[in-house]
C-alpha cells in the first residue's frame, strides 16, 4: 500500500470512497433515504487538493493495485480545541477494504503529518452512534473528551462526540 498527498486529479475517486464509506457505514446513523441520494460527482468538485502550503486541509491517500482504497483529511483544529490541536477532519475507507489496515495507515500517517506540523493534540469528531469508529479509535489511543456538537454536513445535521489523541 502507497500513502502520498491527493492530488486534483484523486477527486473522483476519492468522492467514490466518500459516498460509499458513507452509505455503508452511516446506514441506520441517518437517513437511509439521505444516504441513498449522496452522490461522487456531487462532492468531488468541493475538493481542492494539491494545495498543501495554505494552512488549510490537507488530504493524503491511500492506493493499492492502483485505486485509492481510503484517505484522510487534516488541518488546525476548527473548535476551541486549542492552539496546539490539530483535527482529523475525515478518515474514510473503502467498505470492501475495511478490516484490512488501511484506516490504521492512513491514521498513522495523519498524525505524522499533523506532528511533523507543530501539533501536540488532534481532534476528532466521531457520529455518535458510530460504534464501529469509536472501537477504531479507542483502539488507537484516542478517549472522548466530552465535547458534543449537533453540525450540519453535505446538508444533513449530524450529532457528535469529539475525541481527543496526544501527538506523537
Amino acid at each position: 500500500m502507497e500513502v502520498r498527498p491527493a492530488v486534483p486529479a484523486d477527486a473522483d475517486e476519492v468522492a467514490g470512497v466518500h459516498v460509499r464509506s458513507w452509505q455503508v457505514g452511516y446506514e441506520g446513523l441517518m437517513p437511509q433515504d439521505y444516504l441513498d441520494r449522496l452522490r461522487p460527482e456531487d462532492r468531488a468538485a468541493r475538493y481542492s487538493f494539491g494545495d498543501h502550503g495554505s494552512g488549510g486541509p490537507s488530504t493524503i491517500v491511500a492506493v493499492t493495485h492502483g485505486s485509492i482504497c481510503g484517505f484522510a483529511t487534516t488541518a488546525p483544529a476548527r473548535d476551541d480545541a486549542g492552539r496546539w490541536c490539530g483535527e482529523l477532519c475525515a478518515l474514510h475507507v473503502d467498505p470492501p477494504s475495511w478490516g484490512g489496515g488501511v484506516g490504521r495507515t492512513l491514521v498513522a500517517a495523519a498524525r505524522e503529518c499533523l506532528h511533523g506540523g507543530g501539533f501536540t493534540e488532534v481532534v476528532a469528531w466521531v457520529l455518535v452512534g458510530n460504534g464501529r469508529a469509536e472501537r477504531f479509535y479507542r483502539t488507537d489511543g484516542w478517549m472522548p473528551d466530552g465535547d458534543r456538537r449537533v453540525t450540519t454536513v453535505w446538508g444533513a445535521a449530524v450529532d457528535e462526540l469529539r475525541y481527543r489523541r496526544s501527538l506523537p
